[in-house]
């Protein structure tokens, strides 16, 4: 299970750390802006008065990282609209359709919670118990195609921790 933690810390650090060098701003022709155009310290110093307190909470990695789904607006991750377009497009190649490895169907949220030949891959709300976070944070899952994203791997998450509904 340490490895699950440490996968999952490793990979909120990875998300935090990645967008850096996409939030540079544009010249309005379209081209990095030059290092002439960067702000300064001046322009971007916090004055005293709204600086933070040194007892403000500092937000720690395992926060989940934006996600562009329907959950950014509402909170809640929604089976049907955030979970279900990742495993079709990550999963269901081997897990769907006239395959079904290892006996694992994730083209129905039934055959998510029946679970596969080794049992059942999801604990509603215990994400260190869960078969199928472990697979997919170790990135052990998917085995061919591309490997779930960060935010993916986070959607999946969020909507275990959530209770793992069939919304």
């Amino acid at each position: 299970m340490k490895k699950v933690l440490i996968a999952f810390l490793l990979i909120g650090f990875l998300t935090a750390c990645g967008g850096q060098a996409a939030d540079a701003p544009a010249s309005p022709t379209g081209e990095p802006a030059s290092p002439v155009d960067a702000p300064t310290a001046a322009d971007t110093a916090i004055p005293p008065s709204e600086a933070p307190s040194p007892t403000a909470v500092i937000p720690t990695l395992t926060a989940p990282p934006p996600t562009e789904s329907s959950a950014a607006q509402t909170g809640a991750i929604s089976f049907t609209n955030d979970v279900v377009p990742i495993f079709q497009s990550r999963c269901w190649k081997c897990h769907g359709g006239d395959k079904i490895e290892e006996g694992l169907d994730l083209t129905t949220f039934a055959g998510l919670m029946t679970g596969s030949e080794n049992g059942p891959v999801i604990v509603p709300g215990d994400i260190e118990n869960s078969l199928l976070a472990e697979q997919i944070v170790t990135q052990e899952m998917p085995k061919r195609g591309p490997k779930l994203t960060p935010p993916q791997v986070q959607v999946i998450l969020d909507w275990i921790s959530q209770g793992a509904l069939e919304n």
